[in-house]
């Protein structure tokens, strides 16, 4: 247990990218409601993630982290819930299929509200507002009242984390995961896409692998591993009053967890030496992510370790870099190198979401699947130089059929954005992409395990 350590004592730190609430009182009221209301996840789910992230570390499974960039009120329905699980689901099954190994799956999901900006304010014409923070802030909608952070939303994101959560455990546990299933998980617009049929080839396969297990007396329907997925949710640790609120003591270890997620992450504007996002992540049992830019120097990668894990315990921390396409070979090598000098057992997983963003020529905000895919490519080299494990994948996706992210089999054009463009932040990889991103790091992975394999020989 971290010592000198209480959920609130972030307060005597530097505390970036909060909001401001004019209320006060309002504020200790909406906390005093959620310090009332039960966790959201429990302690023992937290710490079967970190065992199963201890794999991942050791190259012995793969981490699959995925969802929105910042949920909403407004989208909020269990059949997007359900597609993106589903999406998921399939990513997952391309990959272990591939690599033969287990594929830890994360979502970015029942928590992932708020939202660092790089302007507290937005001007359109004549009138300046604060920006949108995310819908557990304040709307997205540009009037006054909408944009007045008001804490009661606090409350209402808690419902819509707890409904969520509801169903991804009634999906993962209830049969929908059952891998006789696998032929009903694509989505009917997936059709279209080219990366649909090579995933009904793999869902062919699997049918052909289970009726011959069955064949030779093995009954797949009494198998729990085929029956049902482990299935655990993250968000970005940004909106602290939240966090704090939902910070329990487990009545088993009496160590502190954040029970609003099984994990949670730092984001790249609030890592940094005396930060409150780091002082309070350093007192919770979960296993934590923490970005990595261009920005951050070895010596402070190292510190930051040392603070939020100074028992190197293994699957407790996530370094998910994001660096962009043309930096990630120049930039990530050193970061690899100082972490496994220093022993430090951690997972390394790629984003290669947030450095990719580009304003198209139609004015949409768009992430290029080629650049997105170079990343990613330049991530498993550097780790193949450096002779460390590339662990996962960090992922802004929906299982909705947008058009936010150009390129890809399915051709999004710049012209195309305005067809479909929905995210209430930033432009995410619809299912088409993702599937066939998928694909593409299961051939990664593949060849990773060759290259392995002939090195150890």
């Amino acid at each position: 247990m971290a010592t000198n350590w209480a959920p609130d004592s972030w307060q005597g730190y530097e505390a970036r990218h909060l909001p401001e609430y004019l209320d006060t009182a309002a504020l200790e009221t909406a906390t005093a409601t959620l310090e009332t209301h039960p966790p959201l996840v429990f302690a023992g789910e937290a710490r079967a993630l970190k065992a199963d992230l201890a794999d991942v570390a050791e190259g012995r499974a793969f981490l699959l982290q995925g969802g929105d960039c910042a949920e909403s009120f407004a989208e909020f329905h269990p059949n997007n819930i359900r597609d993106t699980f589903r999406v998921l689901l399939q990513m997952a099954v391309v990959m272990t299929f591939a690599s033969k190994k287990p594929v830890v799956k994360v979502g970015r999901m029942a928590g992932q509200f708020a939202k660092p900006r790089s302007s507290n304010t937005e001007t359109q014409g004549s009138v300046t507002l604060p920006s949108y923070f995310g819908d557990n802030i304040n709307g997205i909608e540009f009037d006054a009242d909408s944009r007045t952070n008001d804490p009661q939303r606090m409350v209402r994101a808690y419902s819509q984390a707890a409904a969520t959560l509801n169903l991804l455990r009634a999906f993962a546990t209830g049969g929908y995961a059952n891998l006789r299933q696998v032929h009903q998980w694509t989505l009917d617009f997936m059709g279209r896409s080219p990366w649909a049929d090579r995933f009904s080839d793999i869902a062919d396969r699997i049918g052909e692998a289970l009726d011959f297990m069955e064949a030779c007396g093995v009954d797949p329907q009494v198998l729990p591993q085929l029956q049902r997925t482990s299935f655990y949710t993250s968000h970005e640790a940004l909106l602290l009053p939240y966090e704090q609120a939902l910070t329990r003591r487990d009545s088993l270890t009496g160590d502190w967890y954040d029970t609003s997620a099984h994990m949670v992450w730092i984001g790249d504007r609030t890592r940094f030496e005396n930060s409150a996002h780091i002082e309070f992540a350093r007192g919770i049992g979960n296993p934590l992510g923490m970005k990595c830019g261009p920005s951050l120097e070895t010596d402070a990668l190292l510190k930051l370790l040392d603070t939020l894990n100074p028992a190197r315990e293994p699957g407790r921390i996530t370094l998910i870099s994001r660096f962009g396409h043309d930096k990630v070979e120049d930039g990530l090598p050193r970061l690899v190198r100082a972490v496994k000098a220093e022993g430090h057992p951690v997972v390394w997983s790629c984003d290669p979401m947030h450095g990719n963003v580009v304003k198209s020529e139609s004015g949409y905000k768009t992430r290029p699947f080629d650049r997105i895919l170079r990343e990613v490519k330049g991530f498993f080299a550097v780790h193949r130089a450096e002779g460390t494990h590339p662990g996962g994948i960090h992922i802004e996706m929906t299982g909705q059929d947008v058009t936010e992210c150009v390129g890809g089999a399915v051709a999004i054009t710049d012209e195309a954005l305005k067809d479909r463009y929905h995210t209430h932040c930033d432009p995410r990889l619809n299912a088409a992409q993702s599937l066939e991103l998928a694909f593409l790091i299961a051939e990664m992975l593949n060849e990773e395990h060759g290259v392995r394999q002939a090195n150890a020989a």
